[in-house]
């Protein structure tokens, strides 16, 4: 079988369609609830480079934290990445991972990249 893992949040509905179109195709998944397990830096700078995304890129704009705190400052990479491990939940989501790729699962049609 093929071992995928996902970042994933169980009240989001996206992360849960992804976590059942996996499951139907067979795949082994290791699943991450990075809100009860945050993520260190050294975590996400991996996810991020498997992404080949920028940490800005995948920050949750639509959330009230970021708009309450974040929404019109101009950081670095290494602070953004800051802010994703002290407030996991800006991250975007779901997070899908297989060998040195990932993606994230919106629309969950995307984990198709993956193959």
């Amino acid at each position: 079988m093929t071992q995928l893992t996902i970042y994933h949040n169980p009240k989001c509905s996206k992360s849960r369609e992804v976590c059942t179109l996996i499951d139907t195709m067979g795949m082994d998944i290791e699943i991450v609830e990075y809100l009860k397990s945050p993520l260190n830096e050294k975590k996400i700078k991996e996810l991020l480079k498997k992404l080949g995304m920028k940490a800005e890129e995948i920050v949750r704009k639509g959330e009230p934290l970021y708009k309450e705190k974040y929404k019109d400052k101009k950081l670095t990479e290494t602070e953004w990445i800051k802010v994703l491990v002290k407030n996991p939940v800006l991250i975007e989501r779901p997070i899908i991972v297989k060998g040195n790729k990932a993606v994230i699962g919106r629309p969950a049609s995307t984990i198709e990249k993956l193959f």
